[in-house]
């Protein structure tokens, strides 16, 4: 008896088409429990890793997802927190120094912001009643600046202006009216910006007092889950970090100091009022403000400068030209290769890619930061005696590269006039 498939029909029955098109190109019957066509295998079930490795991967996205929304949301407390960190290492040798005559270090910590809270404290009343004395000094003035400028204009421009007319201008002008109201509009977004950098000054001397008043403590425990190999390695970044933060705030009170001292020399011979305050303004905002602080020193003594003689003004803006290059150039690396020791391109690219990276607090902090991790690297980087080759300092070998180009061009000159000479006709 003929055996017959599922289709009812006899193995003699089915044609080559039908065997051709049912097994392949093989020309053969697929045997019951072979895959099928198409890679499907019947009665098969789903392999038991690849549930758990979607419900993991789906895990892994959703924790990447989480982790870079709690990033965004703490990055202004991540930097509070790093600016914290570099104030405490800042102040960290006057803390050690005065724990060790026996103080305890919480308070000399205490000491410590003390004394800088009281000296920026004063350096802020005498700046205030200082700007507070030049602005009324303005405002009363202000229409015998207007007259002198009125008549500037009527004896250049042969026109006939009159105070009244300007002063009536202005008042009655549609973009007076409209600067009025949106700073009437905006008083709440600067209560709110103020209120702002109250709390994250707050924030960060919080911070830098927990972080130099509990520094053994918080070495200890950072060391504690280190083996002693990497404790080693990280007590040596710590005390790289505190000399070189140390002396970048160093090289910069002396530039400040050096700076202030100068302009206030050539303020009080113009005879501008307020100039011991202005020479300590522009020395340390020229010093701690990165990028802009050099206009912003330069700005003020300027302005007052103005009130006393316009040509005054003048005078400031050469001397704060002349001085910010003679600093860029001469007093600056000088200072900055004896106490960070640190070459100025470098000091310079770090700075732009500080800025980059977190605007003006990156360039306050990346010089100390560069500083602290070339000093760290340095350790363990083989060095090896460089060879006396003249090549090292820009020379080349007289025995290499054949002659030279001027003597070459000799050779050139030399020899056409005696090949001319013995190709002429006799």
């Amino acid at each position: 008896m003929a055996a017959t498939d599922e289709g009812g029909r006899t193995a003699q029955d089915t044609s080559p088409a039908d065997t051709v098109g049912t097994a392949g190109t093989s020309g053969t019957t697929p045997r019951a429990g072979s895959p099928a066509v198409g890679g499907a295998v019947p009665g098969a079930r789903m392999p038991r890793w690849l549930p758990r490795a979607m419900v993991l991967a789906l895990a892994l996205v959703a924790a990447f997802q989480l982790g870079s929304w709690a990033f965004h949301q703490l990055t202004g407390l991540l930097i509070n927190i790093l600016i914290a960190f570099f104030l405490a290492l800042a102040i960290e040798p006057a803390v050690s120094w005065m724990a060790s005559r026996g103080m305890r270090r919480g308070f000399a910590t205490f000491l410590v912001f003390l004394g800088l809270a009281i000296a920026v404290a004063g350096f802020v009343t005498l700046l205030g009643s200082m700007l507070a004395g030049q602005i009324n000094k303005i405002v009363t003035d202000f229409p015998d600046y207007l007259d002198s400028v009125i008549n500037w204009v009527n004896e250049t421009f042969h026109s006939h202006l009159r105070r009244v007319d300007v002063q009536e201008g202005l008042l009655h002008s549609d973009w007076l009216r409209k600067y009025a109201q949106n700073s009437a509009a905006g008083v709440l977004d600067v209560s709110g910006q103020v209120l702002g950098g109250l709390f994250q000054l707050l924030t960060i001397t919080l911070f830098a007092f927990y972080f130099a008043a509990d520094g053994p403590r918080l070495r200890r425990t950072l060391c504690s889950v280190l083996p002693p190999a990497r404790q080693a390695e990280v007590l040596r970044a710590w005390e790289i970090a505190v000399d070189k933060t140390g002396g970048y705030l160093y090289s910069r009170g002396v530039m400040a100091l050096i700076s202030g001292i100068a302009h206030y020399i050539l303020l009080e011979a113009l005879g501008v009022p307020y100039a011991p305050v202005l020479g300590v303004w522009v020395g340390l905002v020229s010093q701690f403000i990165p990028t802009i602080g050099t206009y912003l020193a330069g700005a003020l003594p300027m302005l007052i400068a103005f009130t006393v003689n316009p040509l005054y003004a003048v005078w400031v803006l050469v001397f704060v030209v002349v001085y910010q290059q003679f600093e860029n150039y001469v007093l600056q690396p000088k200072l900055t290769s004896k106490s960070v020791d640190i070459h100025p391109a470098v000091a310079f690219g770090s700075v732009i890619a500080g800025t980059a990276l977190l605007g003006a607090v990156g360039a306050l902090i990346a010089i100390p930061a560069v500083a602290t991790l070339q000093a760290f690297l340095g350790a363990y980087v083989k060095r090896y005696d460089v060879t006396d080759d003249p090549r090292v300092h820009g020379h080349r070998r007289r025995d290499a590269g054949g002659p030279g180009l001027l003597t070459r061009a000799r050779r050139l000159i030399w020899q056409r006039p005696a090949e001319g000479s013995g190709d002429s006709p006799s």
